[in-house]
């Protein structure tokens, strides 16, 4: 399997090379020259894989379609060092739990960080050490975090060998808890870095950084976030697995709905369907930081600048410029790379905008690739907690409100519809409050987290003063 950018630069990698690169040379993201296919006969025996030998041998089977330059024993015992039933509390690893006719709940956060990044980290940790232990080298990660991809990263790197992990978090804008699971670490090759600003603030450093070639090349600088291709492939396996639990026969379809801020999660269930999952809608779930629920009704992609950016009670969400977005324009644009670029690269940087609404491929997002959309708002994420509690006896996170909540709005008889979970009620507990006047459940290794010390660095958004610190502590 080899990969290309969407910006039409030509070089093609491997798994390998783009594991440690993240961004593409000329700025774009890597993407498959094409997606492996699916048939009937080969999802029949998923299901029995799934059911007879797990999670872990699932993720080996759809992983190594994407990844041949590792040796196949050598990928199926990454699998399965990280999906074990000790990491994920439950040996199905991501159930589903039956919330209503028709509608279910994937559970994704029985990790370790209790957020659904953990199913990619956890992979993607492994591998990293793998590939640098492999190689003999040293890597250097540059990650943005609204919450929870940044404890889901560290909690899978500390320790690693020849990793480190300088991570840039919106200053005092995630939730108390999130901020304890990430500052609280005093690993040696940790870095929390919180910056003056919001989400997309810490995203553009790590573009920027990324984007100068000989610096990345000198300190080996590499991501996490979900512009690095792994991490979202990794993804892409638990939308086989809710498909095959929701399910009896292939000839079933089933529609998702994705709480999306900076688009990787639903992404992957975008790869998914096109590697032929037989999924009727993608449920673009967004809060009050609309970017991409405004695309998807109008064919209207406008960035919003910091203030412009709400802060919202489902933090991990507050992100108006979705870098994986991309990837999915690419291929509804038939993979013209000159034109993603044209469109990400040059118009963006100069109007904050392009419009694709007169554009003939516009109505293919709904009805090619299945996409839909909504807006979730404080007062919604409210009641969609307290109905859910009420009605069905659990507690949710307020991420996964929103998710639910634009779920309600697209059900089709007979289609059944999984909300893909995002966090655990803890880590949003004052909206939990809020809602239900108790607290939610606190998994007793969380205890007294918020009081632990805690090591974090305070800068602005600055990027030569981000790239000084790199070039300090790799001395």
């Amino acid at each position: 399997m080899q990969y290309i950018s969407t910006r039409g630069n030509q070089d093609r990698k491997r798994f390998c090379e783009i594991l440690l690169e993240g961004l593409a040379p000329d700025g774009g993201l890597y993407m498959p020259v094409a997606y492996p296919q699916v048939d009937d006969a080969t999802l029949t025996r998923w299901r029995k894989v799934y059911h007879e030998q797990g999670y872990a041998t699932l993720a080996f089977e759809i992983l190594s379609l994407y990844i041949d330059d590792i040796p196949a024993d050598d990928l199926r015992a990454l699998c399965a060092k990280t999906y074990t039933a000790e990491v994920f509390g439950t040996g199905e690893i991501v159930p589903l739990r039956h919330l209503q006719d028709g509608v279910w709940i994937e559970a994704l956060s029985n990790g370790p960080t209790l957020a659904f990044k953990d199913m990619a980290m956890q992979l993607l940790g492994n591998l990293f050490e793998y590939e640098l232990a492999r190689r003999g080298e040293e890597l250097n990660i540059l990650g943005a975090t609204s919450g929870d991809t940044g404890s889901a990263a560290e909690h899978a790197m500390r320790g690693k060998k020849g990793v480190r992990v300088f991570m840039t978090s919106p200053h005092g804008r995630m939730s108390p808890f999130q901020q304890a699971q990430m500052f609280s670490l005093q690993d040696a090759n940790i870095y929390n870095i919180a910056i003056k600003g919001v989400f997309d603030d810490c995203q553009d450093i790590v573009k920027a950084v990324s984007n100068d070639l000989e610096f990345k090349r000198k300190y080996k600088i590499g991501t996490v976030n979900s512009i690095n291709w792994a991490r979202l492939l990794a993804q892409v396996v638990y939308y086989f697995a809710g498909y095959i639990q929701a399910t009896e026969s292939n000839a079933q379809k089933v529609s998702f709905s994705v709480p999306s801020g900076n688009f990787g999660n639903v992404c992957a269930g975008h790869v998914a369907r096109m590697m032929g999952l037989p999924v009727d809608k993608l449920v673009v779930a967004t809060n009050e930081n609309d970017v991409l629920d405004e695309f998807f009704r109008t064919g209207v992609y406008r960035v919003r600048g910091t203030a412009d950016t709400h802060e919202t009670s489902s933090p991990s969400m507050d992100i108006s410029k979705a870098s994986n977005f991309e990837r999915f324009v690419f291929d509804l644009l038939g993979r013209d790379g000159a034109r993603v670029k044209a469109l990400f690269g040059e118009g963006l940087s100069k109007t904050g905008q392009f419009d694709l609404s007169a554009d003939p491929v516009f109505a293919q997002a709904a009805t090619k690739y299945g996409f839909v959309s909504g807006k979730s708002t404080h007062a919604n994420r409210l009641d969609t907690i307290r109905a859910t509690y009420e009605q069905h006896g659990m507690m949710i996170d307020t991420h996964t409100a929103d998710g639910l909540k634009v779920a309600l709005e697209h059900l089709t008889a007979s289609v059944p519809m999984v909300v893909l979970e995002t966090a655990l009620p803890i880590k949003f507990a004052a909206t939990v409050v809020e809602a239900l006047g108790r607290d939610p459940v606190r998994p007793p290794q969380f205890e007294g987290i918020e009081a632990l010390p805690k090591r974090v660095l305070v800068m602005d958004a600055d990027v030569p003063a981000i790239k000084a610190l790199i070039e300090r502590e790799c001395v």
